[in-house]
């Protein structure tokens, strides 16, 4: 791919400086393309045009069912391309093109959805208590959006972000992460067919610590939208608000699993909870903020719920991405292997028990050789009790961590035992009690009998230091807008307030 990879102003651009960065596979070390790398120079540039885009009104003041309709032209365009998409997903991210496949159907489906939705916005009248007055509240979009993005799901993250904040008739940044750019590239591309006019929609390639610092800084940014890791969010945060910006964060997760007993009585509830746990756990490596990767499992059931698991996550088949066999891929990198082999080192120091994985994987042990990527074994860390780290640290990786309960109450407080409040899940066959534990945990979405699903038209977001602000469903629109009160006097006269004279 070319270097020119910046987009600004409705360009295609290279780096002041001439600065790139070479992609490369995690799976296994081989060559994706090569991009701009920008400094903050460039940043500033994409935030000066946003910012011209949207003092200009082109795009803010287009009727909502126009620019609702350009949405449902992306997501057509997206569905047209979607080998394409699929096939820079996987080279960038290394899970399989099945996965991508599915993630570039959400991502058409979030457009559809927030296309659909932008004509719906007309506002609200409010009863003023008078015939006499029209009062009115309207919703406007906030201005220039900085929109910053993981490397797990590159492009949903991205896509989550940029809908709303077209819909709402804002202009925006996009600064996704510098592994995985591809993705965001190709939507570049996509939304300078459909008809986006220049300026509106800006990318910007590079490190977060150059290329991304001016963006939750900049004055002429309205706000800033991220998803990524705690350290960086609270850094993040603490900078825009020198700016007093609008800022929505999402900052991960350390997700429970609650499994009572009575949902695995029999032996197909047994393998039904015990597969959702290794999706919810194991999925993309474990590299989703919403991985349920703390199970808290009743102590009448440990035993047997533990060893199914075990011998399941032990079949699992690691491997590169393109291989037909393979049911998981590497971690993004050789750096964020090292994080998870010392979470789970140290959780072994601290008296857990590693009842398999725990280790780097190589060899031909897969589908493939796995020596030149970024693989880790799946990993039981059993026997876990809360004042380990492993007990709220966010491994993001291939781990799952085991807690025992007696009791219901029990299992709600180990379940809320947590500084994050993203997901959860509940699994009974005894719907009081799961309505009861679902309504009780301090989390975003939980799901109940179910590990993972999500849907665009339904909020997405989470408690605590898990960040604040929602995306998707009709709140993740209005992440976007600001809200505008117009009270109009219809028969205006002299107050009498003050006496005449």
């Amino acid at each position: 791919m070319t270097t020119a990879t910046l987009y600004i102003g409705g360009r295609w651009e290279a780096a002041a400086d001439g600065g790139t960065r070479e992609i490369r596979c995690p799976a296994d070390g081989s060559p994706v393309g090569t991009v701009s790398e920008a400094t903050a120079k460039d940043t500033e540039r994409a935030i000066a045009a946003a910012r011209e885009a949207f003092d200009a009104g082109e795009w803010s003041t287009r009727p909502t069912a126009e620019r609702g309709d350009l949405l449902l032209r992306v997501a057509a365009e997206i569905r047209r391309r979607k080998d394409e998409f699929v096939r820079a997903e996987t080279l960038d991210t290394g899970k399989r093109p099945y996965e991508s496949e599915i993630d570039m159907d959400d991502i058409a489906g979030c457009f559809d959805y927030f296309g659909k939705l932008a004509g719906q916005d007309a506002g609200r009248i409010v009863d003023a208590g008078s015939p006499d007055v029209l009062s009115r509240i309207v919703y406007e979009p906030v201005g220039v959006c900085a929109l910053i993005t993981p490397w797990n799901y590159p492009l949903l993250q991205a896509a989550w972000k940029v809908a709303p904040a077209l819909a709402a008739g804002n202009t925006f940044v996009l600064k996704p992460a510098e592994l995985t750019p591809h993705t965001s590239i190709l939507l570049m591309e996509v939304l300078e067919t459909a008809g986006v006019p220049a300026g509106v929609a800006n990318l910007i390639t590079g490190a977060g610590a150059t290329a991304g610092a001016p963006l939750s800084t900049h004055p002429h940014v309205d706000l800033v939208s991220f998803t990524g890791g705690l350290v960086t969010g609270r850094k993040l945060g603490a900078a825009a608000m020198g700016s007093v910006k609008k800022v929505a964060l999402e900052l991960g997760g350390k997700n429970p699993n609650v499994i009572f007993a009575d949902a695995v009585q029999t032996d197909e509830d047994l393998a039904t909870a015990v597969d959702n746990a290794l999706n919810g756990a194991f999925l993309h490596s474990g590299q989703v903020c919403s991985a349920g990767a703390r199970l808290v499992v009743e102590e009448s059931v440990h035993d047997r719920f533990v060893d199914a698991l075990v011998q399941r996550a032990e079949r699992i088949v690691l491997g590169l991405p393109f291989e037909k066999a393979t049911e998981t891929g590497p971690l993004i990198s050789a750096e964020h292997r090292d994080k998870v082999d010392a979470y789970v080192r140290r959780a072994k120091e601290q008296g857990a028990t590693i009842r398999t994985g725990g280790a780097n994987a190589t060899g031909d042990m897969g589908a493939g050789s796995l020596d030149d990527g970024y693989f880790y074994l799946p990993t039981v860390i059993d026997d876990v009790t809360s004042t380990m780290d492993c007990a709220h640290d966010e491994a993001f990786g291939p781990t799952v961590t085991v807690e025992t309960f007696t009791t219901e109450d029990e299992a709600v407080q180990i379940a809320n035992d947590t500084e994050y409040g993203l997901a959860g899940a509940v699994w009974s066959n005894d719907a009081g009690k799961a309505d009861r534990v679902a309504s009780r945990l301090r989390h975003g979405t939980v799901w109940i009998n179910e590990f993972g699903p999500y849907l665009p038209q339904a909020e997405w977001g989470g408690y605590g230091q898990s960040g604040f602000g929602r995306e998707l469903g009709p709140t993740g629109l209005a992440e976007y807008q600001e809200a505008k009160h117009i009270y109009r006097n219809l028969r205006p006269g002299v107050t009498g307030w003050f006496a005449q004279r």
